[in-house]
């Protein structure tokens, strides 16, 4: 289920964790789903499993799984399918504003344009 484009741009481990992001979002999977050993995951995968280890790290502090010593990586129950798109969208947003960024959009430019949304209704 889980898998990585290795020409993308974007970092593996990043790519990883996306991925256990969105399959959480649209409930894929479910509170307390067993995720693959990393070293398994690593081997299917064709990645250093130190990559992976980054991956779950990153998807446990924000919450998304939690650790069991000796039983491995389980998705938490701690978060909502709209607490997992709040997250992701965070994400998304996060990056589209880097990009505004590095083609020379100033950050007073970037608030107006949130201004505007707001005004005309469109966040709300």
């Amino acid at each position: 289920m889980l898998s990585v484009n290795f020409q993308s741009r974007i970092p593996v481990y990043q790519q990883l964790y996306d991925d256990v992001v969105r399959l959480v979002s649209i409930g894929a999977f479910k509170s307390h789903t067993k995720l693959p050993p990393v070293r398994v995951l690593a081997s299917e995968l064709g990645i250093n499993p130190n990559t992976v280890s980054k991956a779950y790290k990153m998807l446990e502090a924000d919450g998304y799984i939690y650790s069991t010593v000796g039983r491995g990586s389980f998705i938490s129950d701690r978060l909502g399918q709209n607490e997992a798109e709040k997250i992701r969208a965070e994400h998304t947003l996060n990056d589209a504003m880097q990009a505004a960024y590095k083609h020379g959009m100033a950050k007073e430019e970037m608030l107006l344009k949130v201004e505007r949304l707001y005004e005309k209704g469109v966040m709300e």
